[in-house]
């Protein structure tokens, strides 16, 4: 966890036998394990509200994509009546600009 081995743990467990003495030793033990327990579940409970937070900040954006991916129904009159429209955008029925029509009959 932090680079210690069997053999650190073993003489920092000496020293603090040592510092503390026999009869405290089992209830600094006891509160180390308590605090460390605590701050587990207080780290814990930090990483899933930020994930709730995260979460509420990611629906709104897939909502957006959701919107601008459904296809809107075409105007089937907007061709017709764009003149800016390219000509390769408009309808092959309707009339060329500085063409003949060729579906309309001419008098001979």
């Amino acid at each position: 966890m932090f680079g210690l081995g069997i053999p650190e743990i073993i003489i920092i467990l000496i020293v603090a036998l040592l510092v503390l003495g026999p009869s405290k030793l089992p209830e600094v033990a006891r509160s180390v394990g308590k605090a460390l327990g605590e701050f587990r579940r207080m780290a814990d409970d930090v990483k899933e509200s930020l994930a709730a937070e995260m979460d509420k900040e990611d629906e709104p954006k897939e909502e957006a994509r959701t919107q601008a991916a459904e296809p809107k129904a075409p105007d089937p009159y907007a061709e017709h009546h764009d003149p800016a429209a390219p000509a390769e955008h408009r309808d092959s029925s309707a009339p060329k600009e500085g063409g003949s029509d060729s579906h309309v009959q001419k008098d001979a």
